[in-house]
């Protein structure tokens, strides 16, 4: 007689247990966030990636048109070489905000090895941007390039976090150290003043 009472109520538990309707939506809901962290990540990462590409893109782009001595050659001023630089950084901002430059040339490798000093980005005192060296030097000389981009990182709350300023942003920089070229021997700038 008991297990004649307990017959409904197993039968019920029983269905109960088999019933899957609502399954799928829950284990979706379990498996969404963590999904989506992990693909955001992923792309933080990659586009960071391709961030510090473009820096270095830039960076050898711009030694060589000082090491061939176009730069010098043409006259460029520290404003124009910047215009020739922010071409590749502009999908990451105004220039003016996001992008530092520096060219500054050193008598020997060893004065150059010696200079300890650190990488302007354009968070840093305005004074300090506003002072950033532009000497491309001659033939011969040894000419350091310092590109810094301040990179505004996409997704500061999931996943990866690879800011490290307070404003959720990464300083991401280049350096090129070249010696010029006797450019002034090459004929395809003009004339040769030997």
């Amino acid at each position: 007689m008991q297990k004649r009472a307990l017959r409904p109520f197993t039968a019920q538990a029983k269905a109960a247990l088999r019933n899957q309707s609502g399954a799928a939506a829950v284990e979706f809901s379990l498996v969404v966030l963590p999904f989506m962290a992990l693909m955001m990540s992923t792309f933080e990462v990659g586009w960071f990636y391709f961030a510090a590409s473009q820096i270095d893109s830039a960076a050898v782009e711009s030694a060589r048109i000082i090491r061939t001595g176009q730069v010098q050659k043409s006259g460029l001023t520290k404003e124009d070489f910047f215009a020739k630089v922010c071409p590749k950084i502009r999908v990451f901002g105004d220039c003016d905000e996001v992008l530092t430059v520096e060219v500054d040339t050193f008598p020997t490798f060893s004065a150059l090895a010696s200079d300890a000093s650190p990488v302007v980005c354009a968070n840093d005192r305005p004074e300090a941007v506003r002072a950033l060296a532009y000497n491309p030097g001659d033939e011969n000389s040894i000419v350091r390039l310092r590109v810094c981009l301040l990179y505004k990182t996409l997704n500061p709350t999931i996943g990866v976090n690879v800011s490290e300023t307070a404003g959720g942003k990464r300083r991401v920089y280049s350096t090129y150290i070249v010696r010029n070229e006797p450019y002034k021997k090459n004929n395809r700038y003009g004339s040769s003043s030997s």
